[in-house]
């Protein structure tokens, strides 16, 4: 049986992988807190299924099909009813998150599973918000979840093997390789290996070694990335890197792991990437 499936949270991610289940024949329900987020992105995926009908990859009947069986609904109370399948997308704090799992707990059928989309946050944490930790299952996609091959399944502590093996069945439904990270622990796989990384590159650009341009053309060459760590950092965010930087930096205790003073001057300037359209390489000069 199709999950039905409900998204909490209409950023680029919560909206992403709402464009994601649709395009995988599933009925989504999208909601979020401000109503206004709902509309901003159901618009973009519009403007996405606009430039597929227009490469030819699909007609204008499958994109507006596409777009109808994604229903915004008010709240979580609202999008809770029949579904079987809900996943968070909200911002990566633990406080908010948590509010999040216990809406759902109270709304949802207790058969439905409850996932969320955190890219470091223990799941186990968060599971703790409900009533029943067994539901509760760990499914990190990543940015942009229609194009990206990815999702790392979590399984929290308690986890029960039900509801992983459906987290899995769901991502391979929407197109995805799931892999299981079989311990919950900060940052899981990816963003374990990743943060320190971009946090390194960071260091390199203040202290001037090379430009922002030099820094990712050395690391897309020399590595055979296809994209470098400061292009990366502005594309995620810079903030919301120093957010999974800071989490890291609490639960490890480990300097390694510590976000670089850099990083945080950037964003207390308002330097946080793209989506605020100022990032490394619209200030070439070293913060």
């Amino acid at each position: 049986m199709a999950e039905t499936l409900l998204v909490v949270g209409a950023g680029q991610m919560g909206s992403g992988i709402a464009h994601l289940a649709a395009q995988s024949g599933l009925s989504v329900r999208l909601t979020d807190q401000d109503p206004s987020q709902v509309t901003r992105g159901l618009d973009r995926i519009r403007q996405l299924n606009q430039r597929a009908v227009d490469k030819g990859r699909l007609s204008a009947d499958e994109a507006k099909a596409l777009i109808a069986s994604i229903h915004p609904v008010a709240d979580i109370a609202a999008g809770a009813a029949g579904a079987s399948f809900a996943i968070e997308a909200v911002v990566e704090r633990v406080e908010v998150k948590q509010a999040v799992f216990k809406a759902l707990d109270a709304h949802l059928a207790a058969t439905a599973v409850i996932a969320t989309n955190t890219s470091s946050i223990s799941i186990t944490q968060l599971a703790a918000s409900v009533r029943d930790p067994r539901r509760v299952v760990g499914m990190h996609f990543f940015n942009p979840p229609v194009v990206m091959k990815l999702v790392e399944v979590i399984r929290g502590l308690g986890s029960s093997d039900q509801t992983v093996q459906r987290a899995k069945d769901l991502a391979e439904t929407m197109g995805k390789t799931a892999i299981e990270v079989k311990k919950d622990s900060p940052g899981f796989i990816v963003n374990r290996i990743l943060m320190p990384f971009l946090a390194e590159a960071v260091k390199v650009y203040a202290e001037g070694l090379a430009s922002a341009e030099d820094i990712d053309t050395a690391i897309r060459l020399g590595l055979n990335h296809p994209m470098g760590p400061l292009t990366l950092l502005d594309f995620t965010g810079v903030d919301v890197c120093l957010d999974v930087m800071d989490y890291f930096q609490r639960e490890f205790g480990l300097p390694e792991y510590a976000p670089p003073v850099e990083m945080r001057r950037l964003v207390r300037a308002g330097r946080v990437g793209k989506k605020a359209g100022a990032g490394f390489f619209d200030y070439p000069e070293a913060p």
